[in-house]
């Protein structure tokens, strides 16, 4: 079985036959469909709501008499918030006909990789769609997670979000091969290294770390997510019945939503706590933007 299905309310899957009949449900009551047609070929993207924004998408192809057949499926969560509009480049991933997502963004000083959402549409832009600046709604589903209580900043928070600005303004630059932000960001680098190294052999490194966005596995779209959290909604999987809590993460100046079940979250979810766990991406590409 798909290990996040139980981000979305399906923590009570107990076998293949029990995932089968949801996977029917979903092709059976799919509320969208969205298809892309390429000579005798019609790929399709049937998508199934059990909550607001949550639920799962069925992929596949319709054959010459109508008829549905599955390629794959996932669970996702629509967001609600643009995260990042950079240059993006899609991959076909080797196994099915699923795509994978990547833009550079200084802010998380990683490249950003994800699991695309919408597919079909980028079938039916092609190659256009590639290497050109996109808004993308990045969202992800967490199988387990913990509340952390927010650090105490002695620093205003204005000043720590105008550090962060200028951090990723002089990466893009050093990028450029501009020699004097190569040097300020190695003096910066120095100075923070020396400061975590003191501060480590009496503190605990969530008391020093505030956000942090880290590649997690071999996984290339999963990450170690630790954000703070700016807003909280609760919903309910209208089949199961099982309690699904949606978080809105400020994680290194970007914005994204992640869905986790209510039973697999440890702690009390308020804004301005934080939040941490390991987080499978997903993205929505607005390709006509």
């Amino acid at each position: 079985m798909h290990s996040f299905l139980k981000a979305i309310g399906y923590g009570s899957l107990k076998n293949h036959k029990e995932e089968q009949a949801l996977i029917l449900t979903a092709i059976r009551d799919a509320q969208e469909k969205s298809i892309f047609a390429d000579g005798k070929m019609r790929m399709a993207e049937l998508s199934y709501e059990v909550a607001p924004g949550i639920g799962i998408v069925v992929r596949g192809e319709y054959d010459a008499e109508n008829q549905f057949h599955m390629e794959h499926y996932f669970p996702y969560l629509k967001g609600t918030t643009v995260s990042a509009q950079e240059e993006i480049f899609i991959s076909k991933r080797v196994d099915t006909d699923a795509y994978t997502g990547m833009c550079d963004d200084f802010r998380l000083g990683v490249s950003l990789i994800f699991y695309l959402q919408n597919a079909v549409d980028y079938m039916k832009v092609g190659r256009r769609g590639e290497g050109m600046v996109h808004p993308v709604v990045a969202t992800g589903l967490a199988r387990e997670g913990k509340i952390l209580l927010p650090v105490k900043q002695d620093i205003r928070a204005e000043k720590i979000n105008a550090d962060l600005t200028q951090r990723s303004k002089l990466i893009a630059e050093a990028k450029k091969g501009n020699q004097e932000a190569i040097e300020s960001l190695t003096l910066d680098d120095i100075d923070l290294y020396s400061m975590v190294s003191k501060r480590i052999q009496k503190e605990d490194i969530y008391s020093i770390v505030n956000t942090s966005f880290i590649p997690y596995g071999s996984e290339s779209d999963n990450y170690t997510v630790l954000g703070t959290i700016e807003n909280v909604r609760m919903e309910e999987n209208s089949q199961t019945g099982e309690e699904i809590c949606i978080l809105q993460l400020c994680c290194n100046l970007m914005q994204f939503e992640v869905c986790i079940n209510r039973k697999d979250l440890l702690g009390e979810p308020l804004v301005g706590r934080r939040f941490r766990g390991i987080v499978w991406m997903q993205g929505h590409v607005d390709f006509n933007a």
